[in-house]
């Protein structure tokens, strides 16, 4: 009786396990959905930025660090190529740091304005 019992339990949990499984890929699949995409417009003239302040500022900070790199990256005429490729490899993360802030600061500000 008590091997019947086991297997009883056994089966059982693996039945409500297939029932979770088909669960979830049921409400994954898209049968029961639209089929139209949700588009959304919007109706600001200012192409949905604040006057362009920021798409600005973004745009001269991107342009900014960009020319520094560009000057830091070239061999100075007294290193030697052991000192160049340490720079390069420091400024190259200095350089990736700079770009993720201000990436980070512009989706912050994305984000604030859309809650």
């Amino acid at each position: 009786m008590n091997n019947i019992t086991k297997k009883i339990m056994i089966l059982s949990m693996i039945g409500i396990i297939q029932t979770g499984f088909g669960t979830a890929v049921l409400e994954a699949s898209p049968m029961h959905r639209d089929n139209r995409q949700d588009v959304r417009f919007d109706d600001r003239h200012d192409g949905g930025r604040d006057n362009g302040d920021r798409q600005v500022e973004h745009d001269r900070r991107m342009r900014e660090e960009n020319e520094r790199h560009e000057r830091e990256m070239r061999r100075h005429d007294h290193e030697s190529d052991r000192e160049w490729q340490e720079r390069q490899d420091r400024e190259n993360d200095r350089h990736n740091n700079t770009l993720n802030e201000i990436a980070a600061l512009v989706l912050g500000v994305v984000i604030g304005h859309n809650t």
